[in-house]
């Protein structure tokens, strides 16, 4: 099976290989899913319930895996937020910050360590179920805000998971340098359609379009003169 890489070659699966991919129901994740797809045998996706604000990405998560016949757990690590909520994402009582998607703005919506949890539980799983790879969706515009999506953590969060167990599993982050942009563009190459992902941070039944997720979203549709076929709220785009 040969599939697109990052940098327009192509790479061969190993024949009967297993993976399993951190998918929030998010435009990365659902990217990184079907990349997954198209370079391993089997796919397992694990969803996390970790105190968000709302459920929109996790319902859409859930949907997209139903339709594609991918096994999918969402697993319920909500205590964590009775320790950990210093972040806008889970705290409803901190506003959320509109504006662009950089460091200044966003760092307001960082849960600490939370890809360090999430992946910990995805390895263990991997193991468990025999998988030889993890997959998740750091990018390159997530570095100076979220240190768990730096290159750095991803290289060495790597050489962990190759002797936390008997079992070696290889952490991949096909995006890590990419741009959000080229995401996408990776992404319409495969036909994907984004109707079939959420990524505001506010939640509701239309996306809002002022959070800093929006705006980089709304700005990569823009930079492949798109217009992003999710539904926004009345006059915001």
């Amino acid at each position: 099976m040969t599939t697109p890489t990052q940098g327009g070659g192509s790479a061969t699966s190993t024949p009967n290989q297993r993976a399993v991919v951190i998918y929030s129901g998010g435009m990365d994740s659902y990217t990184v899913l079907h990349r997954a797809l198209r370079e391993t045998d089997e796919v397992y996706a694990l969803s996390f319930d970790y105190g968000q604000r709302h459920r929109c990405e996790l319902d859409v998560a859930e949907r997209v895996c139903k339709q594609l016949g991918v096994p999918h757990k969402i697993v319920d690590i909500s205590a964590i937020h009775s320790i950990i909520d210093s972040s806008a994402l889970t705290d409803a009582s901190q506003p959320m910050p509109q504006g662009d998607y950089d460091e200044s703005n966003m760092t307001a919506t960082v849960v600490p360590n939370r890809n360090m949890i999430l992946l910990s539980l995805a390895i263990g799983y991997a193991v468990n179920i025999g998988a030889a790879r993890c997959y998740y969706g750091a990018h390159g515009g997530d570095h100076a805000i979220y240190p768990d999506c730096r290159p750095e953590f991803v290289e060495r969060m790597n050489s962990v998971a190759a002797i936390a167990n008997y079992q070696s599993v290889e952490l991949l982050a096909p995006y890590l340098h990419a741009s959000k942009a080229e995401i996408l563009g990776d992404g319409l190459t495969m036909g994907l359609d984004y109707t079939n992902s959420w990524t505001c941070y506010s939640g509701g039944e239309k996306a809002c379009g002022l959070c800093g997720s929006c705006r980089e979203r709304l700005a990569a549709f823009a930079a492949h003169q798109m217009q992003d076929p999710l539904p926004y709220v009345d006059g915001v785009r």
